[in-house]
């Protein structure tokens, strides 16, 4: 699983960046993803492609693509911008996107309407990933995240579902099977969020909870329990064929050591 396994990288400037890149290339890290979020979006995200597309070819690059975070002006400009971050995805065959609308969807700017447009687009082939939340109406009283993926599916633009993270096994299950039956025979790349536990990541957890993060009391309060989910999370991921992204630092030896003991002593 480790040679498949995706490591997301969050970073505040291209120095930084840099440390990390070459802290994977000695790691033989090649699956990296980069989030648009914080800090990365509008200039620093552009910079990031441009960057890495110059200096480090050896990476296997996931960009994450808010329609929020890129947002500018009004939604023809921003849907243009886009539009030519997909062609230059296209053309030069040097990474693949993911597609979210962003914490805050912009009115009738988000996924759904950005792949309509796109199915639009003449002489354009191109397949990419969306996020999926399976925990939204249990725990969020949301009920329409399958409504949601049935219309960005319908495009027939889709290729890969990146889950976002929780902590209930059984509800993650109950919609795999649903997308598996809904995409019938036709192949889907699935991809997995995967935290490491840790104190910290606990106390930061508690002190802000994300938004529509569904993490268990029994996890948040006892290290131990969270251990042990992991160790379960892992095992299903392997045994569904999801590939687990990594979004915990780990660009340090004994962080990268406590991933990887996670991914080879699965339950």
């Amino acid at each position: 699983m480790n040679n498949i396994t995706r490591f997301e990288l969050s970073f505040k400037n291209i120095t930084q960046l840099e440390n990390k890149l070459n802290f994977c290339k000695l790691n033989n890290i090649k699956n990296i993803n980069i989030p648009c979020k914080g800090l990365i979006k509008k200039e620093l995200f552009n910079k990031t492609i441009k960057y890495i597309s110059k200096n480090f070819h050896e990476f296997n690059v996931t960009y994450h693509y808010s329609l929020y975070h890129q947002y500018s002006k009004n939604k023809n400009e921003s849907y243009q911008a886009f539009l030519d971050f997909i062609k230059n995805s296209y053309t030069n065959k040097n990474y693949e996107i993911l597609l979210v609308s962003g914490s805050n969807k912009k009115k009738n700017f988000d996924s759904i309407d950005a792949l309509g447009n796109l199915k639009k687009e003449k002489n354009l082939k191109v397949k990419l990933g969306v996020a999926y939340n399976p925990y939204l109406k249990k725990y969020y009283k949301i009920s329409s995240e399958r409504e949601r993926f049935e219309r960005k599916f319908s495009t027939g633009l889709i290729n890969s579902i990146w889950f976002q993270y929780g902590t209930d096994i059984k509800v993650l299950q109950n919609e795999i099977t649903y997308l598996k039956n809904l995409a019938n025979d036709e192949k889907l790349n699935l991809f997995g969020s995967l935290f490491i536990p840790s104190k910290q990541f606990i106390a930061r957890f508690k002190f802000r909870p994300w938004k529509e993060v569904y993490i268990s009391q029994k996890c948040l309060y006892d290290l131990d329990n969270f251990f042990d989910f992991t160790s379960h999370l892992v095992s299903f991921y392997k045994n569904n064929n999801i590939t687990p992204v990594i979004e915990s630092d780990f660009t340090s030896s004994e962080k990268l050591h406590s991933v990887y003991s996670f991914l080879e002593n699965e339950r």
